[in-house]
Parts: C-alpha cells; structure tokens; sequence
C-alpha cells in the first residue's frame, strides 16, 4: 500500500471534499478521485459515502483512517531516528502512560537530560494501559508507565520507587468527607465513578468484596480531569489514584484514602529487543541509573 494514497485518503477523511482536499494536497481533482477510487479497489471496500454536500467515511473507512494514522505516525517516527545527524544526540523520545503523581520522577529525568542534550524532544501520550501496551507493540511509543496488576512479563521493565495510592474523590459536603478512610461497605449503595480498566475492575472487587458488575456504577472514566468535574457536578463518588486533582483551597473537592489501603505499583515498560535511536538509548541508561538495574 502506498504512502502517498494514505495521505491522500486522510486529506479527504479530514477535508470531507474532493475539491478542499485536492486544493489542500495541490492536485487536481480527477487525480485525487482516481487514486481514492483505485484504493477502494484495491482493499474490495467501500470507504466513502458520497453525498450532494460532504464526504463522508464508512465504517471501513474508519478502520482505515485508524490505520493509516498509526502507519503514518510509525513512518514519521522512523525517519526522524534515521535523519538525526550521527555526531549528535538528537531526536524523539516517546512515553505513554496513565495518570499518575509518579510521573514526577521521570520527568526529573527528562529535564536533567534535556539540559545536557537539548536537542531531544519528548513526547508524552496519556492513556491507560490497554491504550498505551497497544502502541508499544506497534512501534508507535518507546516507553510505556503502566499502573497496578498489569501483565508486564512480555516487556522489559523497571519498578518505579513508589506506589500510587486509591481513594476517593467526593464532594467537600459529602456526608463521607468527614471520614479518615473508606470501607467497603461505605460504597455498595453510592453510585460510583470507575475507571474502565478490567485489571482495575478486578482490584476494586478484591477490595470491596462485592461483584463489580453488582456495584452502581454510573459512569466510568479513562482520565480523571473529566471524572472530577462529574464529581464535581454531584453525579457520582470517583474511585481513584491520590494526588491526580488538586483538593486544596477552594476547591469543591477532597480526596479519602481507602482501609483497608490499596496501594499499587508503578513500572515503566519498553518493547523486549526494541532497536532504540541513540536519544532513547541515553534516556534508558538515565532510567537504569535512577531505577536500579
């Protein structure tokens, strides 16, 4: 599959028109149509539905766009690494990971290496762990900070020197807000706010001795910015890590550890055999040296 169509086609997905997006790539229009329609041809489905004012993509249009997006993220990746000059160390370092107050001590690693080598560039990819082991395995990011019961036996890893801590997050005039801690049976009837991780889901149950599919869960969350303004909204009791929202203040919130505590482990991860570029190189030696191995 060409390159070139792939950026052709997400021009059009993105443009929804021939015409802007052959103004957009600087073709003309019969060429751009020819190229989208040998495509389709060539995959034997339909991508695009053609209507009198926009264009718009199918359901395989979307897997492809899905697709071409991560086919053309990895290409951009790899000629950066190849095109870094070889007397320097230069380039893009990628890390993914969820929430967590542990993110601190890699980004004390980042700055003490950015001021030795400023030419490298960080990028940094938040999502939770399914998101972020996916695009480890698809070359799309170097590093991956993965929380809690995470099978991480098919990566290499380094365990982070601290622990993230769960609690929750409630209003201040919550009839709860006045507790040291949480129990259990504090929460079986409130109407909870859960991330959407089954690896969470199977700790909360351990701890709260309840089925979680039993438990009034009314919403769930991949990142706790949107889940607090819910709280905030009176709409639920979030599960959570401590030290993600700020409580302090005047803010509406407060932030209650669980008891018995449920504290989890942190591990940052990388691809087994990975060829790193020579910047990534550096910033695994840094992770050792501060880790431990």
């Amino acid at each position: 599959m060409d390159i070139k169509v792939l950026r052709y086609f997400l021009a059009l997905a993105k443009e929804e028109s021939i015409t802007a997006a052959a103004e957009y790539l600087h073709l003309t229009q019969p060429t751009l149509s020819r190229q989208l329609i040998e495509l389709e041809e060539k995959l034997g489905v339909k991508l695009f539905i053609r209507g009198s004012r926009r264009i718009t993509l199918t359901d395989e249009g979307m897997r492809l766009r899905k697709r071409a997006e991560e086919i053309l993220e990895l290409v951009q990746k790899t000629e950066a690494e190849f095109q870094a000059p070889a007397e320097t160390i230069r380039g893009d370092i990628y890390i993914g990971g969820g929430e967590t107050y542990a993110m601190g001590n890699i980004a004390e690693i980042i700055k003490d290496l950015q001021d030795h080598y400023p030419q490298i560039r960080f990028h940094i990819y938040s999502g939770n762990a399914d998101d972020v082991t996916e695009r480890i395995d698809k070359g799309l990011l170097d590093f991956g900070i993965l929380i809690g019961t995470v099978n991480v036996s098919k990566y290499e890893s380094l365990l982070l020197p601290v622990k993230d801590k769960w609690g929750v997050l409630m209003r201040k005039n919550s009839p709860l807000a006045e507790r040291s801690s949480i129990r259990p049976e504090d929460l079986w009837h409130l109407p909870l706010i859960s991330s959407k991780q089954k690896h969470v889901d199977n700790d909360i149950s351990k701890w709260i001795k309840r089925d979680y599919e039993k438990l009034n869960v009314v919403a769930t969350y991949n990142l706790i910015f949107n889940a607090a303004l819910m709280v905030e909204k009176g709409i639920g009791y979030a599960l959570c890590l401590d030290r993600l929202v700020n409580t302090m203040g005047d803010s509406d919130l407060c932030f209650i550890p669980l008891e018995p505590a449920l504290e989890v482990e942190i591990a940052i991860v990388w691809k087994r055999y990975s060829f790193f570029s020579k910047a990534a190189e550096l910033f695994l030696q840094r992770l050792k040296i501060a880790f431990g191995r």
